[in-house]
């Protein structure tokens, strides 16, 4: 079977510039002049930044939209197994020929001048949400804000800046509040800003630089609050109190994520049903995902097995948090992680609810770190390790000794990507 015509188009496209990431918003300006400004053409923009729970958040924003009858674009990045997953058209992953057909006409416009692929793919998107009627396009921030490529909207309905962590150094500074300065380039004058939950020198960096520009905010913990109790969800804010559901997504961190969600559903005008079917019904893959089918689950058919894309230190403490409030079982970790990113940061907090890791190198990542120094790392931590040619060898060794063992898929949404490829 040959492949879809878009995966050679975006293999044309990956050539168009020496680098991957090359911050700047130059290159957006310009093709998108040459594609006669399809990102003024959308509908009412959700804007969403930050650096751990941003897809989580806008899932849930998604979910409660379309729960009130309302038509939603979505963009989000990477994407898990394919590239489609990226552009939601009015509630639809973009179909094949569709997707082509754009991409195509991204490229002619651009004429073989250098743009990142994010870049151009970005373009694509504005160029497909701005051909089909929707009622709101929901925008995720691929990396930073303020020279993000998504950036380059006029004027969004919403912003919205999950919480901020440390993450992409290289990029975006190596201090958090040198973060949230990038994440808070996103605010625009008069347009109003969610704030999830944020460290205290984070968080006075976005006040500052929403008082530069006149951007109203609505924080965590001074315009609304959310808190977990007796398995139900308590929201609060000057409109008054709503008493809900646990979140469909498992985890503490993401009660915090459904609050800023529902924040912004009750700016946006959604009544109570819609936000309480929004957020039990959000769907976000790879995110303490449970898988229940695929070769893996037939390789252990007594085991639980989990998926998780997390990547640094705060989401390392986030599972470790959600992992210790699951039912009481072993847990065994197969891990790999890109070079870029500090394992030994998100190994810290795992280490006192695993029982045992594996090492695994990312199938096709030229960036993977080593399984060798996952392991090597993981000793560090005081865990049990060793290195695994490949998930199923490791999923193979693991149930051989506990056959009922919760074993943990963790550290890159480019393996939860491999995995779900075969087992999603």
């Amino acid at each position: 079977m040959s492949a879809p015509h878009s995966d050679v188009i975006l293999t044309r496209l990956m050539s168009l510039h020496p680098k991957i990431i090359d911050l700047t918003l130059g290159r957006m300006h310009r093709l998108l002049a040459e594609l006669e400004h399809p990102e003024r053409q959308l509908p009412p923009i959700v804007h969403v930044a930050g650096t751990n729970g941003k897809g989580s958040t806008q899932a849930m924003i998604r979910a409660g939209l379309e729960a009130a009858g309302q038509r939603v674009h979505a963009y989000t990045s990477p994407h898990l197994a394919r590239f489609h997953e990226r552009i939601r058209l009015a509630g639809d992953l973009i179909d094949e020929s569709l997707l082509a057909r754009t991409l195509e006409q991204c490229e002619a416009a651009n004429a073989g001048v250098p743009i990142t692929y994010f870049e151009i793919t970005t373009c694509a998107a504005f160029l497909a949400f701005s051909r089909c009627p929707a009622d709101f396009t929901l925008l995720e921030v691929g990396l930073g804000g303020r020279l993000d490529a998504t950036n380059v909207i006029p004027a969004p309905a919403l912003c919205i800046i999950a919480p901020v962590s440390i993450d992409h150094q290289q990029y975006l500074g190596e201090t958090l509040p040198e973060i949230a300065g990038e994440k808070a380039g996103i605010l625009k004058p008069g347009v109003p800003c969610v704030v999830g939950p944020q460290a205290e020198d984070a968080l006075e960096v976005i006040e500052t630089q929403a008082a530069r520009v006149g951007a109203p905010l609505l924080v965590h913990g001074q315009h609304w609050m959310v808190t977990e109790e007796n398995g139900r969800m308590t929201y609060q804010d000057e409109a008054g109190l709503l008493d809900l559901p646990l979140p469909n997504l498992i985890g503490a961190h993401q009660v915090k994520n459904a609050g800023a969600a529902i924040a912004a559903l009750r700016f946006l005008g959604l009544d109570e049903d819609a936000i309480e079917r929004g957020i039990t019904t959000a769907r976000w893959p790879a995110r303490l995902q449970r898988l229940r089918h695929g070769p893996l689950i037939t390789r252990a058919p007594d085991a639980e097995l989990w998926l998780d894309g997390g990547h640094n230190p705060a989401a390392g403490a986030a599972l470790a948090e959600a992992l210790a409030r699951l039912p009481k079982r072993r847990v065994h970790m197969i891990c790999g992680m890109l070079n870029t990113k500090d394992i030994g940061g998100y190994l810290a907090p795992l280490s006192a609810v695993v029982d045992s890791l594996h090492g695994v190198s990312i199938p096709g990542e030229t960036a993977t770190l080593p399984a060798g120094e996952t392991v090597a790392a993981a000793r560090k931590a005081g865990l049990r390790a060793k290195v695994s040619d490949t998930v199923a060898a490791a999923v193979d060794d693991i149930v051989a000794t506990d056959p009922t063992a919760r074993i943990l898929i963790c550290g890159s949404l480019y393996l939860a990507g491999n995995v779900l490829r075969d087992n999603g």
